[in-house]
């Protein structure tokens, strides 16, 4: 049975790296995935993902109406796909991630997502939320606080270094916008 696998973690634990490993692995075997990521990340180009350590590979850009089931079903008849990998999995929306359980379950595709489970406001992001519901599988990544305690937490800093407390779910960033820290290091960082 294939399944859904949910990788999430706070920013900065080598989602992306781990992602392109696993797409690597799959090619070494001779077999095809399929990389998608969803279209409002754009910051390694359209339709690329990009790890800190330099990998990168074509994905394909993601719109919110895009239709998995039907792309992944069309691409597999046409050429066999051993897995789909998508990153950036918490910008995903519900009816993409139920796709991803029909590929899964109908094609019998694993679907492997890595995505962050909550935004700087320690809120879900919907795809993550669908994730945490409807995946078989949930691993944790880890990354560190500065501390030296596991983070969990995405906060969000303005011009000035200082933690944000408001503002749009979405902000598309990296190390120049978001810090991974600790819950006490996010809190302090907050109060």
């Amino acid at each position: 049975m294939s399944k859904v696998y949910f990788y999430y973690s706070a920013m900065n634990a080598g989602k992306s790296t781990v992602l392109l490993q696993s797409s690597y692995n799959y090619h070494e075997r001779g077999m095809r995935t399929l990389l998608f990521i969803p279209s409002i990340d754009t910051r390694a180009g359209v339709g690329r993902i990009k790890s800190r350590l330099g990998l990168d590979a074509e994905a394909m850009s993601l719109p919110p109406e895009e239709n998995l089931f039907e792309h992944v079903k069309s691409a597999h008849a046409a050429q066999p796909v051993a897995c789909v990998l998508v990153d950036e999995a918490q910008f995903l929306t519900r009816p993409q991630v139920e796709q991803l359980t029909d590929i899964a379950d109908q094609l019998r595709i694993p679907c492997l997502c890595y995505g962050l489970r909550t935004d700087f406001q320690a809120q879900l992001f919907p795809g993550s939320a669908a994730l945490l519901a409807l995946a078989d599988n949930l691993i944790e990544l880890k990354t560190i606080c500065h501390c030296g305690r596991k983070a969990t937490m995405n906060l969000r800093v303005g011009p000035d270094g200082r933690g944000v407390k408001e503002g749009a779910q979405v902000e598309i960033g990296g190390n120049d916008r978001y810090v991974a820290m600790c819950r006490r290091h996010f809190k302090e960082a907050l109060a």
